[in-house]
């Protein structure tokens, strides 16, 4: 299965930061997908970074300081935050079923959103839109996106009621809802291995 999926995501130190962004996904096998990440799907579109998504039964056999990296994809998914540009939602709904019921990891290795010419720094960890006060997309960003796609996130959220999500939500994914603290990743220097043994 290849598919073109275009959601929002936030920053995992600053949520107040958020960009739209659009997955090209390959299913590996029925608990696993990855996706290249880009920030539009123009002509002048950047990969910005990479999402690894797995099912419930995977992501119950991470630890739990693993699990903190992760995120939900059920609301944005209900709400029709997540849509699929140009295909019907007919026919993308039975995948959108499935990816409801699983957890993601986004890394962003590019920061086009503060205009960076090029990937600097470290990768930052992308949290998905949730129903708190900070997580909620802007209406600006919805609007842009339904205005270019000529759709409606609205009547997708009214299409969407059926679609069911996560029997129990794992507490330690979407780490910053649950316990108020963000996720971020620093490069520090550290002494270098001089030799290794053969494989």
């Amino acid at each position: 299965m290849s598919l073109h999926m275009c959601s929002f995501a936030c920053y995992g130190h600053d949520p107040s930061r958020q960009i739209e962004v659009h997955f090209y996904v390959h299913r590996v096998n029925e608990d696993f997908l990855q996706c290249a990440v880009y920030d539009c799907d123009s002509a002048k579109t950047h990969l910005i970074g990479i999402e690894y998504i797995v099912s419930e039964r995977l992501f119950e056999s991470l630890s739990s300081e693993e699990q903190k990296l992760w995120h939900s994809h059920d609301y944005e998914i209900q709400t029709g935050l997540l849509v699929t540009p140009r295909v019907p939602e007919l026919v993308a709904k039975p995948e959108l079923q499935n990816i409801a019921k699983t957890y993601g990891k986004f890394w962003c290795t590019w920061q086009t959103d503060r205009g960076d010419k090029l990937p600097l720094g470290a990768p930052a960890l992308m949290m998905s839109p949730q129903d708190v006060n900070i997580g909620k997309i802007k209406p600006g960003l919805l609007k842009k996106r339904d205005d270019e796609y000529g759709m409606s996130t609205e009547s997708l959220k009214t299409s969407r009621a059926d679609i069911v999500g996560l029997e129990r939500k794992n507490p330690m994914a979407d780490y910053w809802v649950h316990h108020g603290k963000g996720l971020a990743v620093d490069i520090i220097q550290t002494d270098m291995k001089k030799c290794a043994p053969f494989p």
